[in-house]
């Protein structure tokens, strides 16, 4: 026992470490502050509905009507029955946010390195390389939570398959499922799915090694193991997984049913994201080198360039005063590469790539080969449409590629890799094995690559690079040439700024390792050296985009809108209707009513196609089908008013015909000038065109509005066919008719509607979705057996210590 407990005590320190170096960073958490996600916000104004829902009744609901018209809330912080997995993610994210994903980043980093065999210094150093890289940072300070938490957990995921492939069996298999499970709980899917790329380089290196060395028999032992935990882990997030793939078929993500552009022009047939969509934020070939120098094409979109730069000068000459001319530089156009926008640069570090092209001439075998191997093809997919030829082979042949926008984001990929491979430099460094003569010789080629560059840049940067943006034509027409030439001298200085601070940092990198190859250093000065360097890098970058003025009062966050006047006149009205609002972007009306707009990456396909066409061309027709009673205007002394649509045709009425049309080409058209009181339109199969005899007495009325279930009163002296202005989906919508389930149909491209008998009757709608009992059951049983595994292995790998 005593033995035990010095053997894990330098892992609690590093733990002590991680959790003291997390709070620190977002320090103002221990002031109660929270930090103010731009995404987030939008988030909560989604979600809000949901949340109150819960208050009030306890109960979950499966569907929101305050955006979109309604939706599910399966990717909206929906939570499931029989989720054990989840309580244990949320147990070992026991610190306040942010800084709760900063200690998965390093623990999980720390472990992955541990299970490597390297020294807990080192694996320490590793982590911090990894936790403070900039876009780690980003992420959080932007409000990307599922995705840091999803690439948290990663290193986790790679732990548990490296101890199976070394034999190590039963603790391989626990890791992998529950790595692999909490990967998954995560709920980012397109970042596990980059995931399984690193995982099949590291697969097939494991294969040829396994091959060379005649050990197939346990690889592909390994494989299987690995194969029965990742199956159980889809199992123990069933709920969430059979939802996401149900809810994927109906939202914008998958084929959609028109083969028309809005301007009536051929449509690009395809099973996932449009194309330019995928590529939209696609990583300039150029900007692979702020990867080694923070600011090389000018950092974020928009930069403070302070008060010594030629920008503040130039509007002191237009008159401004200091204070002025300060404001306005807050927000300088540096950036000159070619993204639309970019938050901050994917600076891994100076320290770390000098490290990482250290061991590119010192590490040997399967271990470097993955790690280039997930390095290179990230970064070169990153590309997008700038390398078209290997992205446009990837989205029409690998499966499921297409699904997912942001191609950029696959370099969270090399980001793993990188500062794996560059502790590994440190490893063999300090190998007294390893030749002498070889180390240096390394240490002289890693200094001429990364020093050299440096110098390169300093030395030619006016002759190889022009410094003009994409965006500098609008600038220059509406600002003026002499602003832009303020602009571009400015970016000037940030490249040169950032371009010695590189070179400061890879000279300093390479003296250390000169000093301790000349027996001038120890190994435990180096590892202290290296993690000076590597923290004050890194987080000297990082502070620059997410600092103690990212966070604000907790209040802020938690309510961050705030209703206005319009809001407050909309809120007397008690009836059931919804809301567009002109005047404000986002889901701010969202959090405040049932609004035919909000801010969701995967909407439901056929309303956002339905926004397309029609509702932002104002289609008051189709406004009026939605109940859309109000709209909130701006007018132009930015008075906000909420003007009422008195023509919205209401909750539910009867109609006089249901015309059917061949495809669904016609039916968003034909809505461009159908009479959706009188008519409705449809082109589902099955469905026959009719004519309804029409009770000028007849009413329907809803009586109950719920998120998740509706009731209505009707009354009619004839047979009728009712439209709802409720959106369609048939999977979890059911409808009753005095208690009797009775199928409803699609009509007006979204909207539900069934046939009526005579007479007074009760109509219900549920959201019922089977998915939900079918996933927890699923979830439910795999925890038992995992439990039970768990409990099992843990007893074998005691008692064969014991004997």
């Amino acid at each position: 026992m005593q033995f035990s407990v010095k053997k894990c005590l330098p892992h609690i320190l590093v733990l002590v470490g991680f959790i003291s170096i997390s709070l620190a960073y977002f320090s103002p958490v221990l002031k109660g502050k929270e930090i103010y996600q731009s995404d987030i916000k939008h988030y909560i104004g989604m979600a809000q509905q949901q949340k109150d829902f819960k208050a009030d009744t306890g109960e979950e609901t499966y569907w929101t009507n305050s955006a979109f018209g309604g939706m599910p809330t399966y990717q909206l912080g929906a939570k499931y029955p029989h989720n054990y997995i989840k309580k244990l993610d949320l147990t070992l994210r026991f610190l306040p946010r942010p800084a709760d994903y900063l200690f998965l980043y390093f623990i999980g980093f720390y472990i992955l390195l541990i299970t490597l065999k390297v020294d807990f210094k080192l694996a320490a150093l590793g982590a911090l390389a990894f936790g403070f890289s900039t876009y780690l940072i980003i992420i959080l300070g932007v409000g990307h939570n599922s995705k840091a938490h999803a690439i948290a957990y990663m290193p986790l995921v790679l732990s548990g398959i490296i101890l199976t492939f070394r034999k190590k069996y039963i603790i391989g298999f626990l890791l992998t499922t529950v790595a692999m499970a909490l990967e998954l709980v995560a709920n980012h899917f397109q970042m596990t799915y980059y995931l399984m790329f690193l995982v099949v380089i590291l697969g097939i290196a494991y294969f040829i090694d396994a091959y060379k060395k005649q050990l197939l028999p346990h690889y592909f032992k390994s494989v299987g193991i690995m194969v029965v935990a990742v199956v159980l882990a889809l199992g123990l997030n069933a709920t969430n997984i059979l939802a996401t793939q149900e809810y994927a078929a109906e939202s914008t993500r998958s084929k959609s049913d028109l083969t028309i552009n809005t301007d009536g022009s051929p449509k690009e047939i395809t099973s996932g994201l449009d194309k330019d969509y995928i590529t939209e934020y696609s990583y300039g070939i150029l900007e692979t080198f702020n990867l080694y120098i923070p600011r090389f094409l000018g950092g974020g979109s928009r930069e403070d360039v302070g008060k010594e730069s030629a920008s503040y000068e130039y509007f002191l000459g237009l008159g401004a005063s200091p204070l002025q001319a300060m404001e306005q530089v807050k927000n300088t156009p540096t950036y000159w590469g070619d993204q639309t926008i970019v938050e901050a640069p994917a600076y891994i570090g100076a320290v770390v790539l000098f490290l990482f092209v250290l061991a590119l001439f010192l590490v040997k075998g399967r271990l470097k080969w993955w790690l280039v191997g997930g390095t290179v093809l990230s970064l070169l997919l990153s590309y997008g449409k700038n390398l078209g030829f290997l992205t446009d082979f990837f989205i029409d042949f690998v499966p499921m590629y297409n699904k997912f926008r942001a191609v950029s984001s696959i370099q969270v990929i090399l980001e793993l890799c990188i500062p794996i491979l560059a502790i590994f430099g440190l490893v063999r460094l300090f190998d007294p094995l390893e030749k002498q003569e070889e180390k240096l010789k390394a240490l002289k080629y890693t200094a001429m690559i990364t020093a050299g560059l440096a110098v390169v840049f300093l030395l030619f940067k006016s002759s190889l690079f022009n410094f003009v943006g994409v965006n500098d034509g609008y600038y220059r027409q509406n600002y003026g040439p002499p602003f832009i030439d303020a602009v571009i001298k400015d970016r000037k200085a940030f490249f040169t700024q950032d371009t010695l601070r590189t070179l400061i940092l890879v000279v300093l990198s390479a003296g250390t390792i000169f000093m301790f190859l000349k027996e001038k250093l120890s190994e435990k000065l180096v590892i202290i050296i290296f993690a000076g360097l590597i923290v004050f890098d890194l987080v000297g970058v990082d502070r620059r985009y997410v600092n103690n003025d990212n966070f604000v009062s907790s209040i802020e966050v938690n309510k961050p809108y705030k209703a206005n006047s319009a809001d407050l006149e909309i809120q007397k009205d008690k009836g059931h209707f919804r809301v567009f609002d002109l005047a404000s972007g986002g889901a701010r009306a969202s959090y405040f009513h049932n609004s035919i707009s909000g801010y969701h990456a995967a909407k439901l396909k056929r309303f956002n196609e339905l926004f397309d066409f029609h509702i932002s061309q104002n289609n008051i027709n189709v406004l009026n089908m939605l109940n859309t009673k109000y709209i909130i205007a701006q007018e132009e002394d930015g008075t906000i008013f909420p003007y009422t649509n008195t023509d919205a045709n209401g909750n539910a009425w009867f109609i006089s015909s249901l015309e059917q049309v061949n495809d669904a080409n016609n039916e968003i058209l034909k809505l461009d000038s159908l009479n959706t009181k009188q008519n409705a339109i449809t082109s589902m199969k099955g469905v026959n065109s009719k004519k309804f005899p029409k009770d000028s007495t007849a009413s329907i009325n809803v009586e109950v509005y719920k998120p998740n279930y509706l009731k209505y009163q009707s009354e009619s002296s004839v047979d009728g066919f009712a439209v709802f202005s409720e959106i369609y989906y048939s999977k979890g919508w059911n409808a009753y008719i005095d208690g009797e389930l009775t199928p409803h149909t699609r009509v007006n491209y979204v909207l539900r509607a069934m046939n009526i008998p005579a007479g007074k009757h009760t109509i219900e709608f549920k959201f019922e979705p089977q998915v939900i009992q079918k996933g927890g059951n699923i979830a439910l049983a795999s925890s038992v057996i995992f439990g039970l595994l768990c409990l099992g292995g843990l007893y074998f790998v005691f008692k064969r210590k014991t004997d």
